[in-house]
């Protein structure tokens, strides 16, 4: 009878960084997620909390008045040793990127996971997009890919003791998982335009992460996401356009962001994992990205 036990780790991988762990397959981990007050941006957070991660810094926009507070609430009644932390910054300005980085450095002397979420959604015609309109979504969809890409790899591959905080666990080795969520949804001009440069991000991330043993970078792009923030499809429109003739969650991005965050991806990289309920292959011409 075939053993039930967990496969052993790849040659290359501790056993602190095994998806395998009775304690969660992201246990111990310190994660970034920025827009991380968006209906999928909260989904995440909630998924890396669930699977373990140490510490999660919660990223929003000054623009958006951020309160963290229904966030860190829900997350400290479901997952207790998880620590939220509610930061204000705008992921598309470097020196504000930097100041994070040293933040997380600084206080846990290590980064594992950084997820750059989509800001949201756009004018919806070529007539009513600006070129001021295309570079606000490229800052708030693409920006945020390229200092990520940028900054967070030096920081991933820092060593470290185990910590004295709850879910701690030590880092023996170089890792970490970037990954750039599209804008959900079909979207407008801008948002197709600047999701094709953040797809460039993930593409482009491949070469320069290189020899950074252990560092991804992937992308995923959903379809319509209830809450995703490109307005919504009818119900009839879902039916015709979309396989599974809904629209997905945004749980079901966030189990995706979960599965590349952890080992269970160690083999993934410069990848775009579409996650449309079958909308791309239905009509291929109008797809995600």
């Amino acid at each position: 009878m075939p053993s039930l036990t967990a496969p052993p780790a790849t040659e290359s991988e501790s056993a602190h960084f095994s998806p395998y762990r009775p304690d969660g397959k992201l246990y111990g981990f310190i994660c970034i997620v920025t827009s991380a007050l968006t209906p999928l941006g909260s989904a995440i957070t909630h998924e890396l909390a669930a699977h373990g991660a140490a510490c999660i810094y919660a990223c929003a926009s000054p623009a958006q008045s951020p309160s963290y507070t229904p966030l860190i609430a829900s997350i400290a009644k479901d997952y207790p040793a998880t620590k939220v932390i509610g930061y204000t910054t705008n992921a598309a300005k470097e020196e504000e990127t930097l100041a994070l980085v040293d933040d997380v450095l600084n206080t846990w002397g290590r980064l594992d996971v950084w997820v750059c979420c989509a800001t949201g959604a756009s004018p919806a015609g070529i007539a009513s997009t600006t070129p001021a309109s295309l570079y606000e979504a490229f800052e708030g969809n693409a920006m945020g890919a390229f200092l990520a890409l940028k900054y967070a790899p030096p920081a991933m591959g820092k060593t470290t003791p185990k910590g004295n905080y709850a879910n701690a666990a030590p880092k023996d080795q170089a890792y970490g998982s970037i990954i750039v969520v599209a804008p959900a949804g079909a979207g407008g001009v801008a948002s197709v335009v600047s999701a094709q440069a953040a797809l460039g991000v993930v593409k482009a991330g491949v070469s320069v992460l290189k020899g950074k043993k252990g560092i991804r970078i992937n992308c995923i792009s959903p379809g319509e996401i209830e809450g995703g923030g490109s307005g919504g499809a009818s119900v009839e429109k879902l039916r015709d356009t979309v396989g599974l003739e809904r629209a997905g969650l945004p749980v079901e991005v966030a189990r995706v962001a979960g599965f590349l965050a952890s080992g269970f991806s160690s083999y993934i990289t410069g990848s775009n994992l579409v996650v449309d309920g079958g909308a791309g292959a239905m009509s291929p011409l109008s797809g995600a990205i």
